[in-house]
């Protein structure tokens, strides 16, 4: 008797534990809560692409552009060309399906817009791997200004296997130039995996010039409508943001705009800096650390901490303080 009133206790706690689980999960699923409304623009035929995927596809692209470094280390110079031929294929393969997914999600058409969503992916891949050579060109010059700006480099090859910035530079100058051929989603994937492994967020969106130096690195943000000119030198926490939104009549924040700072040629930013909006930093200027800046500096400017202070005290009406000559020997 005992027993057969436990069992139906038991009975009664798994139906309770049945009903709130079912409950749990209409929860999670109903329509137009904002996430499982999205999965009305797509069909069963219109998966999105695959993080792991593109990962490794990453990955696969990163062992073309530095041979024998990732990947298979074991390459002779009379097997480069087998190598590089057949994990270029693979990417090719590999990589069309996943731009034919993006593109296909972004689709207004639905699963009407597959036959062109094949072409289109067809050659936007076959886009991207030209580009591979002149990614391959810019990231030397990369590596080689990374090993030059840092006396603690060993070596370039150290630099190429050891620094988060080139890990993270790499990712962005593929993810660059597939923003530029509007291939939609995964550069974001791309530049948001190195900055996810790296603590770097650069935006695929952002132009950068050669031999780009990115020193430390953790923490630094480049905003999408950045511009980057030639043998520019970044240390770890700068931020290059944007100072404010423009909103439409809907209150909707305008998108597309010019919003983040233009750096010219052979600029220097030390840690903890944070340039925002529209300004510009003249070629050859040295920002300094923990520097607050939303104007523009011209050319061959040295702005530091101590100099900010100062000119925040004169705008307030206090007086300038006098310059003083240094005693003669």
């Amino acid at each position: 008797m005992v027993s057969s009133r436990k069992k139906t206790v038991v009975r009664v706690e798994q139906a309770t534990r049945q009903d709130d689980f079912k409950r749990l999960v209409d929860a999670l699923c109903v329509p137009g809560n904002g996430i499982t409304a999205g999965m009305k623009k797509r069909s069963r035929d219109q998966a999105l692409p695959s993080r792991q995927i593109v990962g490794e596809i990453v990955e696969e692209l990163r062992s073309i552009l530095f041979p024998g470094y990732f990947g298979f280390s074991e390459i002779q110079e009379e097997s480069l060309r087998f190598h590089v031929g057949s994990r270029l294929d693979r990417v090719r393969r590999t990589f069309q399906e996943q731009i034919k997914r993006g593109i296909c999600f972004t689709c207004e058409k639905g699963s009407a817009c597959l036959p062109d969503c094949d072409e289109r992916a067809r050659n936007l891949t076959v886009a991207f791997l030209r580009k591979l050579p002149e990614v391959q060109n810019k990231l030397a010059l990369d590596v080689q200004a990374s090993y030059e700006g840092d006396p603690a480099a060993a070596n370039p090859d150290e630099v190429i296997f050891c620094y988060p910035g080139i890990t993270a530079i790499t990712n962005y100058r593929l993810a660059h130039e597939l923003y530029r051929i509007d291939v939609p989603i995964i550069p974001r994937m791309i530049t948001e995996s190195a900055h996810s492994a790296t603590g770097i967020d650069i935006h695929p969106g952002a132009s950068i010039g050669e031999s780009f130096f990115i020193d430390h690195g953790t923490g630094i943000v480049i905003g999408e409508t950045c511009i980057i000119g030639k043998r520019v030198r970044i240390y770890q926490g700068v931020t290059l943001g944007a100072k404010s939104f423009q909103f439409d009549e809907d209150g909707a924040a305008v998108r597309g705009i010019q919003r983040h700072p233009i750096v010219e040629d052979d600029v220097t930013i030390y840690s903890g800096a944070t340039i925002l909006g529209r300004v510009t930093i003249g070629h050859g200027s040295v920002i300094g650390g923990n520097v607050w800046l939303v104007h523009s500096v011209p050319p061959g400017s040295r702005i530091t901490q101590a100099q900010r202070r100062e000119e925040d005290f004169e705008r307030r009406g206090g007086s300038p303080r006098k310059k003083t000559r240094p005693l003669s020997a």
